[in-house]
């Protein structure tokens, strides 16, 4: 279920393509989303350059203009290409996506054109997994509780002690994965670290074993669910992983345990997990995605009283975009020498 799992995602290019040299390729960088740190850098594309000094390299701050840029462009570096924009881009060989998901990706056109993609699986995976432990902290330590009575000025030791359940100790706690790729490597990595017992539930119910005493496969996931102190949700956007967890899985939890999101807001059904949260069926939940974001400010899951919301700042951090051009050159290095790329997606699996 996750991005790199060995057994999705160790997948060689079936074929040699005959690839174009530097001095005869163009490649269109252009990420047009309102975030302003998901947007790359001036030092993004001066570095590509430096590398490759012959590549025509296009720096672009919008979508305004990508059109008339994709008539000979021959790798697009991005978050997206709308299928009205797909439609220019007649020489396009190949598209790395800035982000991990591509479902944004996914639409008939570009599935059946042949065109390789890529995606940055792994840039985020050290502050996603911090952030997450940062969330089992905060839920099993009642954090949110604290700061709620610090802003009322009342020392509520006794209040927050008998509070249910009470504060735990995460050594011993048993934290499953649901999606065992970089993410979730590196949030069993952590977990391990301090004492907890690390699970995963994958699609086949295999990975990687070094890091987890036990994987369910997904068609076991509701057992791996009444077994579980912290759920960390970490799969891939696609039809099959859509409201994943609903209201049978929330009813599958312990009401002692606790749900966090940092994959997509879509695998998660959203009124099932506001409906378990008011009935005090899981303990609480952390959410650093929505399934429209940003989250209105109608939307129930801000009252939900025992809900933490971050928004979505989980891959947020200071070292993204030396991370982003340290893997964007290296998959060029390699495009040119004809050799395998990283992080090639699977279209047909969508990840």
């Amino acid at each position: 279920m996750s991005p790199s799992n060995p057994e999705d995602m160790s997948r060689t290019n079936p074929e040699k393509l005959s690839r174009a040299t530097p001095e005869s390729s163009k490649l269109v960088i252009c990420v047009g989303v309102p975030f302003n740190l998901w947007q790359p850098p001036q030092e993004f594309s001066l570095a590509v350059k430096r590398r490759f000094p012959q590549m025509r390299v296009v720096h672009l701050p919008d979508y305004s203009g990508l059109e008339a840029e994709l008539l000979d462009t021959d790798i697009f570096v991005g978050y997206s290409i709308r299928p009205k924009q797909f439609a220019f881009a007649k020489r396009l060989k190949w598209i790395h996506s800035t982000a991990a998901g591509v479902a944004q990706l996914l639409y008939p056109e570009l599935r059946e054109s042949g065109i390789i993609v890529t995606n940055a699986s792994g840039v985020h995976s050290i502050p996603i997994a911090e952030h997450v432990i940062g969330l089992v902290l905060s839920l099993a330590r009642r954090f949110r509780d604290a700061f709620r009575y610090q802003r009322e000025s009342r020392w509520a030791q006794q209040e927050i002690w008998d509070a249910t359940p009470h504060l735990q100790e995460l050594r011993g706690a048993v934290l499953l994965l649901i999606g065992l790729g970089a993410v979730g490597k590196e949030v069993a990595r952590l977990g391990r670290a301090i004492g907890m017992k690390t699970r995963a539930v994958t699609l086949s119910g295999r990975g990687d074993e070094t890091l987890v005493e036990k994987i369910y496969p997904v068609a076991n996931l509701d057992a791996a669910l009444a077994d579980s102190d912290f759920v960390v949700l970490a799969a891939p956007e696609t039809p099959e992983t859509h409201h994943l967890m609903n209201a049978n899985r929330f009813a599958a939890m312990k009401p002692s345990s606790y749900f966090i999101n940092v994959a997509r807001g879509s695998l998660v059904d959203e009124p099932a997990l506001i409906e378990a949260l008011e009935q005090w069926r899981i303990a609480g939940a952390a959410l650093d995605v929505a399934e429209i974001e940003p989250l209105p400010p109608q939307s129930p899951l801000w009252k939900c009283p025992n809900l933490f919301i971050t928004p979505h700042l989980a891959g947020a951090s200071e070292h993204l975009w030396e991370r982003q051009t340290d893997l964007l050159i290296d998959n060029l290095e390699r495009w040119f020498e004809g050799r395998e790329l990283r992080n090639l997606v699977d279209l047909k699996r969508g990840y």
